[in-house]
């Protein structure tokens, strides 16, 4: 039996988040009164947005890995990358594994009771799902707040208990724990554990301190899952 490939399966989770088509890029960072989205929003393949000769925006494909900084013009998003026209763009690839970390997030709370029915079999930690390339990771919960418990598994003595947003807000909540001034260690392995889901990760060797792209350092929790 063939596996279903990776790119598939972020395409059916997005597909069953929304009506739309599955997004295709993260908005690290916008600095437009036109373009019609705000920071850390998602935008599908198709998305027309219109810079003035001032405005800039900076996008992050999810699943190419690379990251734009637009100034003006007319941007479509695409698949892999944008149309930019009577603008200009800079692009860069940036180091992410953010299909898999989507996945992840569907899957939380089915991975968290998974664990705990065999916590008693097997002393192992269990492998990483996806890789993160920041020291510093940005928590997005979707739709709502609570609190979030990182714990390195593959050695002890390393915890953090952050408070994310508002329990009962039906918006999306953020931590930028570069901006808090922490970073996880880099080539550990950690749990992160809220609400009943939780998601297991790794932090690339090289990996560095501080506000590193977005992308490759999200780390996203699904109200869906629960």
């Amino acid at each position: 039996m063939k596996s279903t490939p990776l790119a598939l399966l972020v395409a059916l989770i997005w597909a069953g988040r929304a009506m739309a088509a599955p997004a295709a890029a993260l908005v690290e960072d916008v600095t437009s009164a036109s373009a019609g989205v705000e920071f850390m929003d998602y935008v599908e393949p198709g998305r027309v947005m219109h810079l003035g000769s001032h405005d800039s925006i900076v996008l992050s494909y999810l699943y190419s890995c690379v990251r734009e900084r637009i100034e003006g013009g007319v941007v479509t998003v695409g698949r892999e990358q944008s149309d930019v026209r009577s603008g200009r763009v800079d692009r860069t690839y940036t180091a992410c594994d953010t299909g898999r970390m989507l996945v992840a997030s569907q899957n939380a709370g089915t991975l968290f009771r998974s664990l705990e029915s065999r916590s008693d079999q097997s002393r192992s930690p269990p492998s990483p799902q996806f890789t993160l390339y920041g020291m510093s990771p940005m928590v997005e919960l979707r739709g709502g707040g609570g609190t979030l418990e990182i714990v390195r598994i593959d050695r002890s003595g390393e915890r953090y208990v952050l408070t994310i947003g508002a329990p009962h807000s039906l918006r999306n909540s953020f931590y930028d724990l570069a901006a808090a001034g922490m970073a996880l260690s880099p080539g550990g392995v950690y749990r992160a554990a809220i609400s009943g889901q939780s998601v297991t990760f790794k932090i690339d060797p090289s990996a560095q301190p501080g506000e590193t792209p977005i992308v490759g350092r999200l780390l996203c929790f699904e109200r869906g899952a629960l």
